[in-house]
Formats: C-alpha cells, sequence, structure tokens
C-alpha cells in the first residue's frame, strides 16, 4: 500500500520547509509513504526547497493556475504514480500533521473513500467572525446540494481513495473544496468526517485576501454550485416565485376588474403577464438545465470508466 501526500504551492517558500518537516514518513497500514509538492507558477524558490527537504515528486505548472488546477494536478500525478490512497495538506502547515494516521483510518477500514478533516472553526484566534460565518455558511449549502454530513466543507486537510481520485473533476477554478463534497454526495462515494487539530498561523490565508473579495467569490462559488449540481432546484425555485408573483398580481387585477375598476389597474395586468411570462420561461430552463446536468454525470462515468482503465 503507498501513502502519498500532496501539497499544492504558490509560492510557499518561506513555510514550505516548516510543513514538511512535520510530515511523516511511516504511517501505519502503509508500506511506503511518499511526498509530492505541486508548484502553481511560483516565482519563488518553492520547487528548491521542496527538493532540498526530502520531497519525491515535484510537478510543476510554468503559470499559476489556481488552488483548485493545483489540487487536480496532484490527484493525477498520484495516480500515476502507483498511490493507494492520497493525502492532500497545506504548505502554510495550518493542519495538524499527527493527525494524518487518524485522517486516513477510515479508508484503511473500508469505511469511506474521502476523509475530510474538521477543524475546530469555533476555537480557532485567527478567523474573523465573518469568516467563521462564512465557514457554517458554505459547509451548510454543501450539505443540502451533497446529502451528506461535514461540518467543515472548506477544509482542504483530506484522504482520498485511488477509486475516488479517478472519479473527481473540479470545475470550479477558485476552490476546490465545496465542489468535491458534492460531487461525493451526488456520485454516492462514501464520505466521512473526522476531527483534526490545527497549527498556529504562518501567514494570512491566499484564498481571504479581504472579506469583501471573499464574500463576492464565496457568493458566487454557492450559487454556482447550485447551478452547476442542483439545476432543477435552482431554477425551478426561481420559475416558480416569478409565476406565484405573476399569478397573484393577475388575481388582483381579475379582482378590481370584477368590481367595475379594473381600467386603472392595467398595470398590474401588464406586470402579471410579464411575470409569469418570465415564470414559465424559467421553468422550461430548469427541465433543460436538468436534462444538461444527466449529460454531463454520463460523460463524467465515461470519463472515469476511460481512467480506470488506462490507469489499471
Amino acid at each position: 500500500m503507498k501513502l502519498i501526500i500532496q501539497i499544492p504551492c504558490y509560492n510557499e517558500a518561506e513555510t514550505l520547509a516548516i510543513a514538511l518537516a512535520e510530515l511523516p514518513r511511516q504511517v501505519e497500514g502503509f508500506d511506503v509513504v511518499e511526498w509530492l509538492v505541486i508548484d502553481d507558477g511560483s516565482s519563488d524558490d518553492t520547487a528548491a526547497i521542496a527538493r532540498a527537504n526530502g520531497v519525491d515528486h515535484v510537478v510543476r505548472h510554468s503559470v499559476n493556475l489556481g488552488l483548485a488546477r493545483g489540487f487536480m494536478t496532484g490527484l493525477n500525478a498520484c495516480l500515476r504514480l502507483g498511490a493507494d490512497v492520497i493525502v492532500n495538506t497545506d504548505a502554510d502547515n495550518q493542519y495538524n500533521a499527527a493527525d494524518i494516521p487518524a485522517l486516513v483510518a477510515p479508508v484503511l477500514e473500508g469505511r469511506a473513500d474521502i476523509v475530510v478533516g474538521a477543524r475546530p472553526i469555533a476555537t480557532i484566534e485567527h478567523f474573523s467572525p465573518v469568516k467563521k460565518l462564512l465557514q457554517k455558511l458554505g459547509s451548510w449549502v454543501v450539505r443540502v446540494a451533497s446529502k451528506t454530513d461535514i461540518p467543515d466543507a472548506p477544509s482542504g486537510f483530506r484522504a482520498i481513495s485511488r477509486d475516488a481520485a479517478q472519479q473527481l473533476i473540479v470545475f470550479n477554478n477558485y476552490t476546490y473544496t465545496l465542489e468535491t463534497i458534492i460531487q461525493a454526495g451526488q456520485r454516492g462515494i462514501p464520505i466521512v468526517s473526522v476531527p483534526v487539530r490545527v497549527n498556529g498561523d504562518l501567514r494570512p490565508s491566499r484564498l481571504v485576501k479581504s472579506i469583501p473579495s471573499y464574500l463576492r467569490r464565496s457568493i458566487a462559488t454557492i450559487i454556482r454550485i447550485f447551478v452547476i449540481y442542483r439545476p432543477f432546484r435552482f431554477f425551478g425555485t426561481i420559475g416558480a416565485v416569478l409565476f406565484a408573483l405573476g399569478t397573484l398580481i393577475g388575481l388582483r387585477f381579475v379582482w378590481f376588474f370584477l368590481e367595475g375598476s379594473g381600467e386603472g389597474h392595467v398595470q398590474s395586468l401588464i406586470l402579471g403577464s410579464i411575470l409569469l411570462g418570465m415564470g414559465f420561461q424559467t421553468i422550461l430552463i430548469a427541465f433543460v438545465a436538468d436534462l444538461l446536468a444527466a449529460n454531463r454525470r454520463l460523460m463524467e462515468e465515461v470519463r472515469y470508466a476511460q481512467k480506470k482503465q488506462s490507469q489499471a
């Protein structure tokens, strides 16, 4: 059994050596433990520091492609290198590497194919109240969309089986954390969560450059998740609301018309007609989007079968 611990990096020369010093070289249940660093177009000495600190494999993007692409590059590299289980962690040493045995235990026991490390969000001092709230909101949205019970969906500390890694694909360029959980829920990949510890803050978060920026990108990510993975519910809900509003406004006009004062409320008739039309069209879009989602799922199945066959 081979375990590969992967670390996506972008200009992590100052913290990478600290994170690597904490990683284990032996984990119970595995014959081989290797380290892999994904250098996502760094302009500093990230790759050189990785090699100097004993990293077994370094893969590099020529330009910065973002965390999600780095994560997927790492998964694909680990699969090519024959990993049976992949652990993903951060280069800023946020997660306590001593918890890796607990993280991989559900995979080794056959209870799960993906394990997410749940941080003690409420007690992390360097997380602002707004960030803590957004973490909870994002996790709630993921639980609704994926029908899973993962308390810390944005956590990047994860153990992934070979079979699960072959199935995952990330469309979002911002982060992989939410989308991969939703995919697991939709595809029936067993996923659980285990509590993990965190270390002190070594640097500001790269994803949270500012609270307004984080809010915009988080909201956009959440909306996109629903559009991609719950299109019928997303567009159907909007269409139903518009149709209901149009019906109510239309009935209001009918009431005044029967009372003999319909001429003074023609605006209600026009607005009601517009809303009814918009609602009907949006509901039609919901059906079309649901068909596209079904087609995407079929393509994912084909991709998984081809990938599994080529890496057998």
